[in-house]
């Protein structure tokens, strides 16, 4: 028979199987010679006989293809195991390539041979690999070698449900109270009635993000507070707005009005701060005295305070700001307040009843002005992103400085400030750590010391704030950081309420090259340690440790190890010899080439061969010129939104998420060129971001993807999971949430994908979450960890939900959608309340 007319459909094929050969020899040699796999060399060679054969019309391209694909799971199956999503991507090409090897058009093009098999054997041996691929698929399904199954205990200790000073029904803080534990002591809502959680309300703020001057990471991470029957929040152009908590009706907004021009890397409000009012209104409360182990030997003495209104020096002046009791109204007095952080560095003090500035505080300006006695001053490049902490009649600000700008940024003081009047009562510099005293007129903080950015705890009856920090800019390059900067950063530092002293501190990162600052606020919490109860303090880190710690002394209740760290940093740094490890880890194990992944085999091992491009020893990998891994990414195992503490069950609810950055030193000539800006340079006032102006060198920051814009490293990214805080024990761990708003095609699989925003725990046994990169908000089983509730959100969820109780009974579940700038979520302005059908 003739089969000339059929030719052309075996050209086009061989053609195609040609091509992918073509790339995988090519590829694959480049890979043998970087000492990585074998298999996609051979494998190109396999496709290139397969390519001829099929051009010559031979039988035997069939055999050839089948033994290809058998070899192929072989491989596969001995590099990663019966797991879906790591073993789709070694087979699906050749998978789809195979099936279509089996169509008729290509079968009646072959033909039969004298000595050879015939096209029928061929068919039949190639069908036998699929259907044992397609069975080997299929089982990795239904596997998930990353899950952990378990259960968290009972109630081990009865906690009172005001415990910390909130109403059960209310949310004061950010993390509910002082101690930041995210933690609802209400029962309503309970593993067997949140599927029925409905909308009770919505409300949209009218701040969306694309206004003139945005930088990228414009972003609506608040969380709200309810106080009484309101809610108070921020948005991220710093309108301030209080709406009734069971009705979600607006009843005063504020506009702070922020100058523009700002210098800003961020744009965000995480949240407000509230004093209830009290005897307390004065920075007065008595000291007291460090406990053993303490870093200060010196009773703490109360320290006078100084005028917030302090000139400061003729060569840094103050800005030239808005005033707060000039551009709004105003109320005379306020015996109770909110405190808003705004974009421009200052600090606003707020009526909650009317939300009029109040004009007893700061002077008459209603506002304390941050850049007094600050160095290289520039607005914008300095604000308290994060709510201030309220302690004994006093405010405690920190701030964040730019980021990998210059070596000449302003000051990452902390300091405390009375609470009703505004006047500076001490400050805390880590670059000048012993002198606490109010800085005189004529002088300033130290220029670019370590800054905290995120939130503070506090426990007001030990007397101690407990302060995340981060390091000093640049990142990625240490080598001129003085003693005190080395000492602090990357640590958690307890300073005294009262006079700003550090008691301790502990370090969670030696030397830090890899922006694995502090970033998350400290959970406090009472655990049960051999029959006695320890205060305690969980911290959790961006490189996956959660540090339990004894929060009077700053002892590790679980052990912390100091292992050998990788060396060899650049020119002019230096290395820590060691790093520590706490016992309670959501470290990732080290990546290697079989760790790579793709949407084919083709993208899968350009990510190969850039791995081994890269510089890669295990996590604290120095940075280098030739570029270096970073895994843990600075995006952090664990970020802002930090963990939940249960503090009846002693147990954290964490969101562990893996993403892998690429880190590359570029040698700056001189301070001025841009050398890694590229199109993206800054329009306006916004900086220009990882220049390291001042530094020896520039660094260039990106995720590790493969050249489709996926993640290098195969799936999951992102988990939820229960420990157990008394003994280091994980006790449940579950992949979470889909790639359905990542994906150009909408589909909800379910890879686990990254997490930016915290979740809170319930008594009822629930706990949420709504920061992971699909728009959805989730209810879990504390116990089980199991995902027994979700709801479509308009928006990204990056921001930490909270629970209150309404007037009308019910127990109220708030969400905040608006999307993350830099992520790419989408943008909006809803805050949504969820709450079980009123009876």
């Amino acid at each position: 028979m003739d089969t000339t007319h059929r030719r052309p459909v075996l050209i086009a094929t061989a053609l195609i199987v040609g091509l992918i050969a073509l790339a995988l020899l090519v590829g694959g040699v480049w890979l043998v010679g970087l000492g990585g796999s074998w298999y996609y060399a051979l494998a190109g060679l396999a496709l290139a006989a397969t390519a001829f054969l099929l051009w010559q019309g031979h039988p035997a391209a069939l055999w050839v293809y089948a033994l290809t694909v058998l070899a192929t799971l072989l491989w596969s199956l001995w590099e990663v195991g019966f797991d879906w999503w790591p073993l789709a991507p070694r087979g699906d090409l050749l998978f789809l390539i195979g099936l279509f090897l089996l169509t008729p058009w290509v079968a009646r093009a072959l033909r039969p041979r004298g000595g050879v098999p015939d096209v029928r054997g061929g068919r039949i041996a190639l069908g036998v690999v699929l259907v044992l691929s397609l069975a080997a698929g299929t089982v990795g399904i239904f596997r998930d070698p990353t899950r952990i199954e378990g259960a968290a205990p009972g109630v081990r200790a009865e906690i009172a449900p005001d415990a910390g000073g909130v109403p059960p029904g209310e949310w004061h803080a950010y993390g509910r109270t002082g101690h930041g534990d995210r933690y609802a002591p209400l029962d309503q809502i309970t593993p067997q009635n949140v599927a029925q959680l409905e909308v009770a309300w919505t409300f949209r703020t009218g701040d969306v993000r694309g206004q003139p001057g945005d930088p990228v990471e414009t972003t609506f991470q608040v969380t709200p507070l309810k106080v009484g029957d309101r809610l108070y929040l921020c948005t991220p152009h710093q309108l301030v707005i209080a709406l009734d908590a069971t009705t979600g009706r607006e009843v005063w907004r504020y506009d702070p009005r922020i100058r523009d021009q700002l210098a800003l890397q961020h744009l965000t409000c995480r949240g407000l701060s509230y004093y209830a009012g009290g005897a307390a209104d004065a920075a007065s409360s008595a000291a007291v005295p460090a406990p053993p182990g303490a870093e200060t030997s010196e009773a703490a003495a109360p320290v006078p305070p100084a005028d917030v209104g302090a000139a400061a020096p003729a060569e840094n002046p103050v800005p030239d700001l808005p005033v707060a009791a000039e551009d709004g109204p105003t109320a005379p007095a306020c015996p109770s307040k909110l405190f808003m952080p705004t974009a421009d560095g200052r600090v606003i003090a707020l009526d909650p009843q009317s939300g009029r500035v109040c004009a007893d505080f700061g002077g008459g300006t209603g506002q304390i002005n941050l850049w007094v006695n600050m160095p290289n001053v520039d607005p914008g490049a300095y604000y308290s992103t994060s709510p201030v902490v309220v302690a004994r009649g006093m405010i405690i600000v920190g701030g964040t400085v730019l980021d990998n700008v210059s070596t000449s940024e302003a000051s990452g003081v902390i300091r405390a400030f009375d609470i009703a009047t505004g006047r500076l009562v001490w400050n805390w510099d880590s670059g000048n750590p012993q002198d606490t005293a109010p800085l005189a007129p004529g002088g300033h903080y130290t220029p670019n010391s370590p800054n905290s950015w995120s939130i503070s705890s506090v426990d007001e009856a030990l007397g101690m704030v407990y302060v995340p920090l981060g390091n000093q800019p640049p990142d990625q390059w240490g080598g001129n950081r003085s003693e005190a900067v080395e000492t602090y950063s990357s640590a958690v530092v307890a300073l005294d309420i009262a006079t700003g002293r550090v008691r301790w501190h502990f370090q969670t990162v030696h030397h830090d090259l890899w922006d694995y600052d502090v970033p998350a606020q400290p959970s406090l919490v009472d655990l049960t340690v051999n029959g006695e109860r320890v205060p305690a303090l969980v911290q959790p880190t961006k490189q996956g440790e959660l540090f339990v710690l004894d929060r009077r002394t700053g002892a590790p209740l679980l052990p912390v190890q100091e292992l050998p760290a990788p060396q060899g940093a650049a020119e002019g740094d230096h290395t820590a010899p060691t790093q520590p490890k706490s016992a309670l880890s959501y470290d990732p194990p080290p990546l290697s080439g079989r760790d790579m992944w793709g949407m084919t085999m083709l993208d899968q091992l350009a990510c190969r061969i850039r791995f081994h491009q890269l510089r890669y020893e295990g996590r604290f990998t120095p940075p280098s010129t030739g570029g270096t891994l970073v895994y843990p990414g600075n995006f952090g195992v664990f970020n802002w939104g930090g963990v939940a503490v249960d503090p009846e069950r002693e147990v954290v609810f964490t969101t562990p998420t893996y993403l892998a950055f690429v880190s590359r030193l570029v040698p700056r000539g001189d301070d001025t060129t841009l050398y890694v800006q590229g199109d993206n340079r800054p329009e306006g006032s916004l900086p220009a971001l990882n220049e390291n102006f001042g530094a020896p060198f520039a660094v260039q920051l990106s995720a590790f993807l493969s050249p489709l814009g996926l993640p290098c490293q195969q799936p999951p990214w992102g988990f939820v999971s229960a420990a157990d805080l008394t003994t280091g024990a994980v006790l449940w761990k579950h992949r979470n949430g889909t790639v359905r708003d990542l994906a150009p095609v909408p589909l909800p699989f379910a890879m686990g994908v990254p997490n930016l925003g915290g979740p809170i725990v319930t008594k009822g046994g629930v706990a949420f979450l709504s920061g992971t990169l699909d728009y959805y908000v989730r209810g879990y089983d504390v116990t089980t960890g199991a995902e027994i509730w979700k709801a479509r959100l308009p928006a990204g969820g990056q921001a930490t939900p909270m629970s209150y109780q309404g007037a009308d009974g019910r127990q109220y579940l708030v969400v905040v959608a608006g999307g993350h700038g830099s992520l790419g979520t989408k943008a909006g302005d809803y805050v949504i309340a969820y709450a079980l059908p009123a009876p």
